[in-house]
């Protein structure tokens, strides 16, 4: 369920500046080989400074992909390239991309000509029924015109107020809902007073284009306008296109070329010179180390080594989780939370398990999990997002645990001939009827779970062989059995299971709380580190009791915090008793399906963040530390 992160090998390589090149084709263009600053791992009396050159090459690539992008079309990244774009490759772009900014300038003339048709016939659709010219009344000497929309409480109180005003009169052309469309004429002198007074009245001032003629005349107008213009905008994007296709294969060539001489000037500058010698180092998965060292020693007089990481000395080797497709969704949440560092355990089949079963205890409905199941499917074909690709175990999951509790989208009896069938007398659990198992039962699973992190954090520290924290950390073997000691005498207090005699577990849990009271003593010396208290005796204890009962709380909260998953199984059913209540009997089928969606979208949204919330706060706590950095070996294909 759970391993260790890819394991590395440090390779060096050392050779003369004009193999450089030759060395970053061979080996760095596949996304296996992490190249990291040379300098970093030689000390400075060697006389080797990093390998600082001007890249050339990302201004041609961005005019290309500006190019491509003023064209309309999509670039294809190929592993793929010629000899580096000389002056003559350069003019020719350089020709191309003014051909394509002269068509794209011509055809936006005519997108904004086309908007000012499109604006001008709905500005004008609202007037249709004031028959007299528009360039007449706006020609006007004496008399100020005003477009726009009068909401219908502003219309009242014109009528009410203002309908005998000799100075201001409103037209109204056309009356919707909300309000009327039309204008209102004042004398020019009065026209600041008359503004100031349809403001009042909420108003909506809009600009109409200058056009002669009716408004129907007007939008007929533009109509026919709009028609050449849209045929024009046809006819530059055909000859766009028609340019595109004469040098498509050509432009595709010299982009594939410029991205791989700009990725490796980038890579370049990872190696340390000196004089015409370079050296560069880097970190290559183990299973491929052998192959890469082999396109390497391929390279006429290249030098290369290969170490394991103690090599780096103080350098650590960055992290590659690999993990089989089932849990590969689940590293979101890992990466979410910190790396491991390299040679940490990778908890993601962990994550993955847990997260899974515990949001299908909170979520479980056989058609809800299915109905989440199929639109995380869905949705991650389209959008290739992680969260729904790990969204798709979860729903499958849900569908599981709903069999166990019944419930098809809220039906608590649909699938008694299911159970019936298979010989049993109903449901395994009802849900409503076992509040207080189904409580009992999350509080257990949550001292699995965290026994689980425990056992976790101890493997990590057996791996390193730090053998004091194994024994002696609050979630090492001591804190282990203290646990288990305090769980078997809560469930005796509570009158529930026990699995060790209350005498016995009396003892176990004394005693490991005075072992971990003295925890920071006894583990420098089981490692053969005695460590003495800085501040003396008494201030250790006086920090070590306080350290103890924050131990002690946590063991408690953690394990309470499980509550949640019972809770809110209880709340799942609760919230469907409640869309049936406002779906009437007989059932408004409306209602089922809107509250069945409310619940889905809701449901899955707390049921993923208490998941998450117990993940990071009762178990990653416990047992993971993080701080690794990601591999990012560099790709042409992806880059």
């Amino acid at each position: 369920m759970n391993g260790l992160v890819e394991k590395m090998k440090l390779v060096r390589v050392q050779g003369t500046l004009p193999q450089l090149n030759d060395f970053l084709d061979a080996c760095c263009m596949d996304g296996r080989f992490d190249l990291e600053p040379a300098t970093r791992y030689m000390s400075d009396s060697l006389g080797y400074a990093a390998l600082n050159e001007e890249n050339p090459y990302p201004a041609t690539r961005d005019q290309i992909e500006t190019m491509a992008k003023e064209a309309g079309v999509e670039l294809h990244k190929e592993q793929r390239h010629t000899d580096p774009p000389d002056e003559e490759a350069k003019a020719y772009l350089s020709d191309l991309l003014e051909q394509i900014d002269d068509l794209c300038a011509e055809r936006q003339g005519l997108l904004d000509q086309q908007k000012l048709c499109e604006d001008g016939i709905a500005q004008y659709s609202h007037f249709l029924n004031l028959k007299v010219n528009v360039d007449e009344i706006l020609d006007c000497q004496h008399v100020k015109v005003r477009f726009g929309f009068l909401p219908t409480e502003g219309y009242n109180k014109l009528m009410s107020n203002y309908a005998d005003d000799p100075y201001i009169l409103f037209v109204e052309c056309t009356q919707t809902k909300t309000g009327y469309w039309g204008i209102y004429l004042t004398p020019r002198e009065k026209a600041l007073e008359t503004d100031g007074i349809f403001s009042m009245l909420y108003f909506e001032p809009v600009h109409v284009p200058g056009a002669a003629g009716s408004p129907a005349e007007i939008i007929e107008h533009f109509k026919e306008n709009l028609e050449v213009v849209k045929k024009s905008v046809d006819d530059v994007n055909a000859r766009i296109a028609a340019l595109w296709h004469d040098h498509e294969a050509k432009v595709q060539m010299l982009y594939d070329t410029v991205r791989y001489y700009a990725a490796m000037y980038d890579l370049r500058r990872m190696a340390a010179v000196k004089g015409s010698h370079f050296f560069c180092v880097g970190w290559v998965p183990a299973p491929d180390v052998e192959e890469i060292a082999g396109k390497a020693r391929a390279v006429k007089d290249l030098r290369v080594t290969v170490d394991g990481p103690e090599a780096a000395g103080k350098m650590t080797p960055p992290t590659k989780l690999k993990n089989p497709w089932w849990s590969r969704p689940f590293e979101f949440f890992v990466e979410m939370y910190g790396l491991p560092a390299y040679g940490e355990t990778d908890v993601t089949g962990f994550v993955a398990l847990t997260f899974t079963v515990l949001f299908g205890m909170m979520f479980g409905d056989v058609g809800q999990g299915i109905v989440l199941a199929l639109f995380s499917t869905f949705m991650w074909k389209v959008k290739h997002n992680d969260l729904f690709h790990l969204m798709i175990p979860c729903g499958i999951s849900s569908t599981i645990f709903g069999l166990v509790y019944g419930s098809f989208f809220g039906y608590e009896d649909a699938l008694d001939p299911l159970y019936h069938a298979i010989g049993m007398a109903g449901k395994p659990v009802s849900v409503m009827d076992s509040i207080t198992g189904i409580l009992m039962v999350a509080v257990y699973i949550g001292v699995v779970l965290v026994l689980a992190a425990m056992v976790l954090n101890m493997y990590t520290h057996a791996r390193h062989k730090e053998w004091g924290e194994f024994i002696f950390s609050p979630n090492g073997l001591v804190g282990v059995i203290t646990y288990l000691c305090g769980v078997d005498l809560a469930s005796a207090y509570m009158g529930a299971f026990t699995f060790l005699p209350q005498v016995l577990a009396a003892i176990g849990m004394v005693a490991g709380l005075v072992l971990l009271l003295f925890a920071e003593l006894l583990a420098p010396m089981v490692d053969g580190k005695p460590w003495k208290p800085v501040g003396g005796m008494g201030n250790y204890l006086m920090q070590s009791v306080f350290e103890l009962l924050e131990t002690v709380l946590s063991y408690l909260s953690n394990t309470i915090s499980f509550l949640r998953v019972g809770a809110f199984v209880i709340v799942h059913a609760s919230m469907m008793m409640v869309v049936f209540t406002l779906a009437g009997t007989p059932n408004n089928i409306l209602v089922v399906i809107l509250g069945n969606l409310v619940v889905i979208c809701l449901e899955a949204l707390l049921s993923a963040i208490q998941g998450i919330r117990l993940e990071f706060y009762e178990m990653f706590s416990r047992c993971y530390r993080g701080g690794g950095r990601k591999f990012t070996a560099f790709n042409i294909k992806k880059a």
